[in-house]
């Protein structure tokens, strides 16, 4: 018989195949495997039925935030406080130009204070900016923070110092930096803005001479501080932490050209 084929089992049974059958079958048995194939290749390339790896709360927010709590303590880092990025579009300084240099000062038991930190922000124009040295340009503004151990011990502090920076200045007057309490002081070559915050005292410097100042001091050294106080909210021991303020918006990095000692204050 053309186009069918007889094959005997071995009980004797007589089976019998058409040609057309045995194509269907080979051509079932193809689609079968390719899809498997297909099934297989989807599943690598990202199947949603694939369970998602889940992680603590409390590490999924550390990995968000690159770090993990903040410190009760001042930074060790001034850029903590403000990156020198920052610092330098304040000041209309070339990107990459501004250097912070940090000092940790010592504790001083007869006032009841526990840390220090001093902070000088400087300016270094393009020769910085493509290698110069860094922490030799002329002084943008000078930081001083001093730590107490509660808000008393800071505010008196703070009072007998501002007392004493008045009677060396050209002229001086009470502010508020939002709505903390300070005093500006004003000299011939500096003026000084000494604040009280929580457990903290901040003494901020700005030099005369510093570069790319279009702004009186009056303006530029509250602005700073609105910037720097935030920081350091989430530092201070939780009893003793103020209610955080909102810095201001920062300016964008300027991409033009851009224009020396330890930190010195009253903190």
């Amino acid at each position: 018989m053309v186009g069918r084929t007889v094959r005997r089992t071995r009980s004797g049974e007589l089976l019998s195949h058409t040609r057309p059958s045995r194509r269907r079958g080979r051509s079932a048995l193809a689609g079968i495997l390719l899809t498997a194939v297909l099934a297989g290749c989807g599943t690598a390339s990202g199947d949603t039925g694939i369970a998602v790896p889940t992680f603590p709360a409390e590490q999924s927010g550390a990995a968000q935030a690159g770090r993990g709590p903040v410190p009760i303590a001042l930074p060790t880092d001034c850029a903590q406080l403000m990156d020198p990025e920052q610092a330098g579009a304040l000041f209309g300084q070339v990107l990459g130009s501004v250097s912070v240099q940090s000092v940790r000062g010592v504790p001083e038991a007869a006032v009841n204070r526990t840390e220090r930190t001093a902070c000088t922000y400087r300016a270094g124009g393009q020769a910085q900016a493509f290698g110069g040295a860094r922490n030799s340009g002329p002084v943008l503004f000078q930081l001083n923070i001093g730590r107490y151990t509660d808000a008393a011990s800071a505010a008196r502090q703070w009072q007998l110092n501002t007392n004493a920076e008045r009677g060396s200045a050209t002229a001086s007057r009470d502010i508020t930096v939002g709505s903390v309490p300070g005093v500006l002081v004003e000299r011939p070559d500096e003026t000084t803005l000494a604040l009280v915050y929580g457990v903290d005292t901040l003494t901020f410097i700005l030099p005369v001479a510093a570069p790319g100042q279009t702004r009186s001091a009056a303006e530029t050294l509250p602005d700073l501080a609105q910037r720097i106080i935030p920081a350091l909210t989430p530092t201070q021991p939780p009893s003793a932490r103020p209610t955080p303020t909102t810095p201001p918006a920062a300016p964008a990095p300027q991409a033009g050209d851009g224009a020396a000692g330890s930190a010195r204050g009253t903190t």
